[in-house]
């Protein structure tokens, strides 16, 4: 078969490219318009279909190869192109326009069967179908029960498709599920409100307990205070420190009649410190995971007995609560404030066992962290009177006022959860605090309030806010670290 340019001549020039005969006009040959009269082509005129030639096309009129002959080569691509021409200056009707395209119409739903459809579900639980998929489940999860069921279930798995905040539960869900609890039925006998924070503290340590590994158990824990020159402390392990919470419970425990941990060993007056170190050396190996039973066991002994107390009203310092009070060797506290204490001292050793053993401890509901937080307050001036005695602090500007009236005072503001204001009076414990006589001002956040009262940070690295009387802010932060002890 030979090519194109061996023709009889060009397509479109009024000849059949087979056999040469001449065409019928209007047969719609190449570069023909089917309404344009018979007259042959020219090259000095344009298409007689109104059209220009298309150079780059060989077989359209004025490209050198269409006619099959070889073309002048003045041009550098064998010859000069005509120039174009416009259908509109012909005179000859416009073609008829090219219809706009018909948008096509919405794809029909699948049809899947029913084992197709359920094994979609969990795609379509993800969002990992398709539009069309995405439709054809839906439409079927209206039709069968069984499929909106596993729907529904695969959908709520997905819920739980996320990486976990904290491996420590919420601090309030223990306190939100005894109050739905009691609302359904009231106790019989209520702890006391100044009890519960004990109460909700050794449980949350308890919890911790229960989740570490028995060797995590002899894991080295620094236990941290502030001896009112400088910051002290003393090694032990996450068992250490539960036999130390152990024997100075007892000093509560002993002030309601429940037996002694220490036994005979146990001597009057001793102080938490010789209490800790008492039980310590008593024992001939160190502690073990076992005394983790002995401490729970008189925490529950100690908040049922306090239930039990005639008068356990919740007022500052809880003095009701049937006259007791608990020596502490050289001091005494009441009862009620003595169970906020050791709540506090509970909540504190728990948080240097969880740093020990890397677990996450969250501070403790905001009711119980104020009621902490309150009675350090109050404890402050004695405090101050407590390191002017020892000559640890200067002397006030001047005389001590009288008990009961009003001196010079500082404001600590406490911020954060748990928190509130309170007046410190500075030149004496019996003095009576006053807005009118407020010399300098202390904020600081309720958790690193609490730190500093522990010990556990220095009055100087302390984040404070303050404002004022220089000399009566640095008295009051070293007399706040000054509460902590073993």
């Amino acid at each position: 078969m030979n090519g194109g340019a061996d023709r009889a001549g060009p397509l479109g020039h009024g000849e059949d490219p087979d056999d040469g005969r001449p065409r019928e006009r209007g047969a719609g040959g190449p570069g023909e318009h089917p309404h344009a009269p018979e007259r042959p082509y020219s090259p000095e005129r344009p298409d007689p279909s109104g059209y220009p030639p298309s150079p780059g096309y060989p077989h359209s009129p004025g490209h050198p190869e269409a006619s099959g002959h070889p073309q002048p080569s003045g041009h550098p691509e064998g010859g000069i192109p005509l120039p174009r021409s416009s259908v509109e200056d012909t005179g000859l009707p416009l073609p008829d326009p090219v219809p706009a395209p018909v948008p096509s119409a919405a794809p029909a739903p699948l049809v899947l069967e029913h084992h197709v459809l359920k094994s979609l579900l969990g795609a379509w639980a993800l969002a990992a179908c398709s539009a069309r998929e995405t439709t054809a489940v839906e439409e079927h999860l209206g039709e069968c029960g069984a499929c909106a069921d596993e729907a529904m279930r695969l959908r709520g798995a997905v819920g739980l498709l996320h990486p976990p905040e904290s491996l420590d539960l919420d601090p309030t869900l223990r306190t939100r599920v005894l109050a739905g609890c009691l609302d359904r039925r009231p106790p019989r006998i209520p702890v006391p409100e100044w009890a519960a924070a004990y109460d909700a503290e050794t449980a949350r340590l308890d919890a911790l307990l229960q989740d570490i590994g028995g060797a995590e158990w002899h894991a080295p824990v620094r236990l941290r205070w502030f001896d009112g020159r400088a910051p002290a402390g003393r090694r032990t392990t996450v068992a250490g420190v539960i036999a130390h919470l152990l024997s100075v419970d007892g000093l509560v425990a002993v002030a309601l009649g429940l037996d002694d941990p220490l036994g005979d060993a146990s001597t009057p007056g001793q102080t938490p410190q010789g209490r800790t170190e008492t039980y310590w050396s008593a024992s001939r190996f160190p502690p073990t995971r076992s005394v983790r039973g002995p401490w729970r066991a008189q925490s529950h002994d100690i908040v049922r007995t306090v239930s039990f107390v005639d008068g356990g009203t919740a007022g500052p310092g809880a003095r009701g609560s049937g006259g007791l009070s608990v020596p502490y060797g050289g001091f005494e506290l009441p009862l009620g404030d003595a169970m906020v204490d050791r709540a506090f001292e509970c909540w504190m050793h728990a948080w240097d066992i969880a740093h020990a053993v890397d677990y996450p401890y969250e501070p403790p509901a905001s009711r119980h962290l104020h009621r902490m937080i309150d009675l350090a307050a109050r404890m402050l001036p004695g405090s101050l009177a407590e390191r002017r005695r020892a000559g640890l602090s200067a002397p006030p500007a001047r005389h001590l006022v009288a008990a009961g009236a009003e001196g010079r005072s500082l404001r600590l503001e406490i911020e954060g959860s748990g928190g509130g204001d309170w007046l410190i009076p500075l030149d004496s414990p019996g003095a009576v605090a006053s807005a009118g006589h407020e010399v300098a001002h202390v904020a600081l956040d309720g958790v690193e309030f609490c730190r500093l009262a522990a010990g556990h940070v220095s009055p100087e690295e302390a984040a404070a806010g303050q404002d004022g009387d220089r000399e009566a802010i640095r008295d009051v932060l070293l007399a706040a670290a000054s509460l902590s002890r073993m």
